[in-house]
């Protein structure tokens, strides 16, 4: 199969499946508990908490463990409301964010908080003037993904945080698409609460992180016993953690590589007729290829393109069996009937110019099958 879905998951690493063996097998004891197998399990957690700070450049008591991005996400809304709602009860956020940040703001406006989304041009940018003039006296805080799950479009979050920090208003920023693939340390970001996870880097799923900085207070989302500095209740996943830290250490981003093997697909898949490139074009994740393909159902390219072995998406995995048109492209300004038409690739470490090229092959004949069309003769 050619796997083009990377955005939605990366397959597990060899070596990070290896690291993990022992905690599934026989270092199997509770990190809360004073015996032995308890202490190794909790030198594990600890040593992948220290690997994982060192990559993000922040201190260790920074990072604190979650089951994953979703969690993160979530606690991150949540938790920022309530630990400042004494101080006004605005919000800012955007119309492309994730569904774990988008659903948790649409029920704190079901609670009484305000919360602006704010709508990208038609690339998908969130300008830093956009954010700026949505403030106001009663901010309280603002969740701005850093590069898009979807379209990958990625924003200016270091100037973004510039601006909020002048007028002492704390950022939190979606960053699990961005972590493989784009600058994360902390202090290039500059954002003061950052998610990440573990099945978007080659390591397990079922981990993440909310990195908070230190002078950052934010109310718990999970509450029973005091473990991640009383931050977040919850037996550690002792396994996925310690695979979450191998993925970490094993990531050597080759964005050269990845954007000449983008670049040439996005080429040849705009040489079709009727296929726009949804996104910027050049402000966008190295291995994100998202197009509209005019007079095709998404659902019915993807489950051609799986029947000769392509895997691709029509967005957010975290969709998939949703009828309903991306809130993405929507909020791009497309309408739905366009929205319906895309579909994206996404590129690992794994991909191949001969896999681009075959999938170019394959998508275009499916295409003009699907409208009913001979393709074109090739141009010699």
């Amino acid at each position: 199969m050619v796997y083009l879905d990377y955005a939605a998951a990366t397959p597990l690493d060899p070596e990070v499946l290896q690291a993990m063996m022992p905690f599934l097998q026989d270092q199997y004891g509770n990190p809360s508990s004073i015996h032995q197998k308890g202490r190794e399990a909790r030198a594990a957690v600890e040593e992948a908490r220290l690997t994982v700070a060192d990559f993000f450049g922040c201190t260790p008591k920074e990072v604190i463990f979650t089951s994953g991005g979703t969690e993160a996400n979530n606690w991150a809304v949540f938790g920022l409301a309530e630990t400042l709602k004494g101080r006004g009860n605005h919000i800012i956020t955007t119309a492309i964010e994730h569904d774990s940040v988008l659903h948790p703001m649409e029920q704190l406006v079901d609670r009484g908080f305000e919360v602006t989304f704010l709508k990208p041009d038609k690339d998908g940018i969130i300008s830093a003037q956009q954010v700026a003039e949505a403030v106001t006296d009663k901010t309280i805080f603002a969740s701005i993904i850093y590069a898009n799950n979807e379209i990958g479009t990625i924003q200016d979050i270091p100037k973004i945080a510039q601006i909020l920090h002048e007028k002492k208003i704390p950022l939190h920023t979606d960053a699990c698409q961005a972590v493989n693939e784009i600058p994360t340390k902390m202090a290039d970001v500059r954002a003061d609460l950052m998610t990440i996870n573990s099945g978007k880097i080659y390591g397990p799923k079922g981990a993440g992180a909310l990195l908070i900085k230190e002078n950052i207070n934010i109310t718990p989302l999970l509450f029973g016993g005091g473990q991640e500095f009383r931050m977040r209740a919850g037996t550690e996943n002792v396994a996925a953690l310690v695979g979450f830290a191998a993925a970490i250490k094993k990531i050597h981003p080759q964005p050269l590589k990845t954007i000449r093997l983008r670049d040439d697909f996005i080429k040849q898949l705009l040489k079709i007729e009727g296929v726009s490139l949804n996104g910027h074009p050049k402000m966008r994740l190295p291995n994100n290829v998202n197009v509209c393909v005019e007079g095709v159902n998404n659902e019915s390219l993807l489950v051609r393109l799986d029947m000769d072995g392509i895997a691709a998406s029509a967005g957010s995995a975290c969709s998939s069996g949703s009828i309903d048109p991306s809130h993405v492209l929507l909020a791009l300004g497309q309408t739905k009937k366009q929205a319906q038409t895309s579909i994206r690739f996404s590129l690992g470490k794994d991909t191949t110019k001969e896999q681009i090229d075959k999938t170019v092959e394959k998508f275009t004949q499916i295409v003009y099958d699907l409208r009913g069309q001979s393709e074109p003769h090739k141009q010699e």
